[in-house]
């Protein structure tokens, strides 16, 4: 062709390609699949978060079904007691024999044997009216009672448990009230005693109730009551408390026969059989 460059030696380069253009087919092409795969990712997460309830869900019934004990809620003093009048072994609950080391009269050591366990009962049949009253405030689930006697048989005690029906702040208040106001001397709030025949105690009477403690436990729902009296029957006139009848230069009858630590210190006693009773039911397997 005439006025046409000749090309130059060796021929022309082949054109210079940079990528393929972005059409805009191509621009859809890349930017429509973003939309579905924000659906199915939505759509995989719900499913997760479903199948996650599901499985949790599950175990949990499965636990429910199994008794799988992870699952329950773990045993409180206060709810294991309630049950201890009759899911502990009447021989824990009142042991046949006491030891009181430093128990009597100027630290003297004593024991007691237990000579009768009394039927459990409700409060109404087994106490007076007006502590029945008293104790009213915390309800009484159940009352347990057994009668010691001393190594001398001299002496008698009737020691009480009122598994209460209160929670904690009751049990408290009601601790308070007996302190606040000295309910524990008072004579017409002392136990009665459980004296069945052919016992040495059988002739343990209303009477013959010479001292006596009553006392509502503020960590487990109880409270523990005694009273002790002399074992050949004899009357008393003033009965006293045992907390005034141990009392250092005490010079009552009843005080030098030692009737004051023959209640408290058997109620004593008791109550700490109990409270290892309830630390074992309430231990977590570890």
């Amino acid at each position: 062709m005439p006025g046409a460059v000749p090309p130059p030696p060796g021929g022309y380069p082949p054109p210079l390609r940079l990528g393929f253009p972005e059409t805009p087919a191509e621009t859809t092409t890349r930017l429509r699949p973003v939309r579905p795969r924000q659906r199915r990712r939505t759509v995989a997460a719900a499913a997760c978060v479903v199948l996650g309830l599901g499985l949790i869900g599950g175990a949990a019934t499965g636990a429910w079904l199994t008794g799988d004990s992870s699952a329950e809620t773990a045993e409180t003093p206060f709810t294991a007691t309630r049950t201890a009048w009759h899911s502990v072994p009447v021989d824990t609950l009142f042991p046949r024999t006491l030891q009181g080391k430093g128990a009597g009269p100027g630290g003297t050591h004593r024991s007691w044997t237990r000579v009768a366990v009394a039927p459990d009962s409700t409060c109404d049949d087994g106490l007076d009216p007006l502590l029945l009253t008293t104790l009213r405030s915390v309800g009484c689930e159940r009352l347990v009672r057994a009668t010691y006697t001393d190594a001398t048989r001299s002496a008698v005690t009737t020691v009480g448990l009122v598994f209460a029906e209160a929670d904690a702040p009751a049990m408290r208040a009601l601790r308070t009230r007996f302190t606040e106001q000295k309910l524990g001397a008072r004579k017409d709030l002392m136990p009665r005693t459980y004296a069945p025949r052919g016992t040495p105690a059988a002739s343990f009477g209303a009477a013959q109730r010479a001292s006596w403690t009553v006392v509502p436990l503020t960590e487990i729902p109880v409270v523990v009551l005694a009273v002790s009296g002399f074992a050949d029957g004899r009357a008393v006139a003033d009965p006293q408390p045992a907390a005034d009848a141990m009392a250092e230069g005490a010079g009552t009858d009843i005080a030098q026969a030692g009737l004051g630590h023959e209640a408290k210190g058997v109620a004593d006693r008791v109550e700490r059989g109990l409270r290892r009773a309830v630390a074992d039911l309430t231990e977590q397997p570890g």
